[in-house]
C-alpha cells in the first residue's frame, strides 16, 4: 500500500515520505514500531514482538485525550493529541516508531479496475482521474493509496481498491506525531488495519462485510481479499445501550458492563425486562444498518447480470460488539453469518501463547493490532 501527495510543497517533505514508501527500508534493518490506534477519546497502543512459530505482545495500552481535541476523527487540537502521544510514549520501552490510521469518517473509499502492464505511476494517474464523481476534493489537495485486490486471467487487468483523504487531514496526524518525537512510518486507513487482523488471506475469501460497533459510532467496510472497496460510519454506538441500561436498572459502570456481557439480548427477565427494552432498540438500529449494507453490496450485479460482490459473511468488532446474544440477533435479522472476529488468528498460536487481552478486550484493540502487524510485515 502506498500513498501518494498530488501537490506537496517542500514544507510537507515528511508528510510526502510517510505515505509514499518510494524506497521502503529493507525489512531486517526496519526499525520496530508500534501500532497505534488514535480515537476521539482515546490512543491505543500495541507492540509485537516474534515468539516461536508466530508473535506475542511485548506492551499494550490505552491513554485518554483531553475532550475536544479529536473530534470524529478530526484532530483540532494538534498539541493535545501531541500530549496524549508523549505519555503513551514513556510505556513503548524505547521504541520511537509507529504505524498509525486515519479515520473512516474522513476517507472516500472505492474499487477501480486498471489495465494489463499498468505501471504505478500510470495507476496514480487514473485515480486522479478517478477522482470526478467520487471524490469532493482535488487530486492536489488529496493523498491517496491503493492495494492490489486481484490479478484477473487472460491478461486482463487488475482490480485495486483505493482510499482517498485530504491532504490537511493527514499532514495534522503527521504534525501531532512529529511534536511528540514519534517517527511516524507509515498512515493508512483504519479498516485497511483491521482487516489485517481478520481476513485470511485466501485468496477465496468470501467477500465481508466488517462492523466495527464503537461506543458512539459504528463503521462499516466492505473488504474483497482483505482490501476495502467500501467504507461508512453511522451514529449508532454502544454508548447509547449503556446509558439507557444505567438509566433504567440504576447499575454502576462495572455492573452495566456485566450486564451487557452477561445477559445482553439474552436477560434473565426476559424478552419483557426493562434491560431487554434498554438494548434492543440500539440493537435494532444497528441491525437495520448491517442489513442496509448487506443487502446492497450482496445483490450489486453487472451488465451481465452477474453479482459482484455477494457477501459471504458479517464479522464484528469493536468494545461494543461483545453485547451477549448480538451476532445471533444480527445474523437473525440478515439472514447471513456473523461472527464475532478473532483478531489474534495471524499473531499467535494459542498453543505457545495466550494474550494478556482476553477476547472481549482484544476487540477494542483490533486497529492497533492490525498496524502492529503491518511492521512486522515490511
Amino acid at each position: 500500500m502506498k500513498f501518494a501527495a498530488g501537490g506537496l510543497s517542500s514544507g510537507a517533505t515528511a508528510l510526502s515520505h510517510t505515505l509514499a514508501r518510494w524506497f521502503p527500508t529493507p525489512a531486517m534493518i526496519y526499525p520496530r514500531a508500534a501500532g497505534i490506534d488514535i480515537s476521539d477519546a482515546s490512543v491505543k497502543w500495541l507492540v509485537l514482538e516474534p515468539y516461536k512459530s508466530r508473535y506475542r505482545i511485548e506492551s499494550y495500552g490505552e491513554i485518554p485525550i483531553e475532550s475536544g481535541a479529536v473530534v470524529n476523527g478530526i484532530i483540532k487540537d494538534v498539541g493535545a493529541l501531541a500530549h496524549a502521544l508523549v505519555e503513551m510514549k514513556k510505556h513503548l520501552g524505547g521504541i520511537e516508531c509507529a504505524h498509525a490510521a486515519l479515520p473512516e469518517e474522513a476517507a472516500y473509499v472505492f474499487e477501480m479496475h486498471v489495465p494489463e502492464g499498468t505501471n504505478h505511476d500510470q495507476a496514480i494517474s487514473m485515480i486522479e482521474f478517478g477522482f470526478e464523481g467520487r471524490v469532493p476534493i482535488a487530486p492536489s489537495a488529496a493523498v491517496f493509496d491503493f492495494d492490489v485486490i486481484q490479478k484477473h486471467d487472460e491478461s486482463a487487468g487488475e482490480d485495486i481498491g483505493v482510499a482517498v483523504f485530504s491532504r490537511e487531514l493527514a499532514e495534522s496526524y503527521v504534525a501531532a506525531f512529529e511534536a511528540a518525537n514519534i517517527r511516524l512510518l507509515s498512515l493508512e486507513l483504519e479498516a485497511r488495519s483491521i482487516a489485517r487482523t481478520v481476513s485470511s488471506d485466501a485468496p477465496d475469501e468470501q467477500v465481508t462485510l466488517l462492523v466495527d460497533f464503537g461506543r458512539a459510532r459504528t463503521g462499516f467496510a466492505v473488504l474483497k481479499r482483505g482490501i476495502p472497496i467500501f467504507t461508512s460510519t453511522v451514529e449508532v454506538g454502544g454508548d447509547m445501550i449503556t446509558s439507557t441500561i444505567v438509566e433504567k436498572l440504576s447499575l454502576s459502570p462495572e455492573e452495566t458492563q456485566i450486564f451487557k456481557n452477561e445477559q445482553g439480548l439474552f436477560p434473565d427477565a426476559g424478552a419483557k425486562s426493562p434491560g431487554m427494552e434498554a438494548i434492543v432498540g440500539t440493537a435494532s438500529a444497528l441491525a437495520d444498518e448491517v442489513a442496509r449494507h448487506y443487502h446492497y453490496w450482496d445483490t450489486r450485479r453487472n451488465e451481465k447480470g452477474e453479482r459482484m460482490t455477494p457477501v459471504g459473511r458479517i464479522v464484528l468488532v469493536g468494545g461494543s460488539a461483545n453485547l451477549k446474544g448480538l451476532p445471533d440477533y444480527i445474523a437473525g435479522r440478515v439472514q447471513a453469518p456473523t461472527e464475532v472476529a478473532n483478531i489474534w488468528q495471524h499473531v499467535c498460536n494459542f498453543d505457545e501463547y495466550i494474550p494478556p487481552l482476553d477476547s472481549r478486550e482484544s476487540l477494542r484493540y483490533a486497529t492497533a493490532a492490525g498496524l502492529a502487524l503491518q511492521s512486522l510485515s515490511l
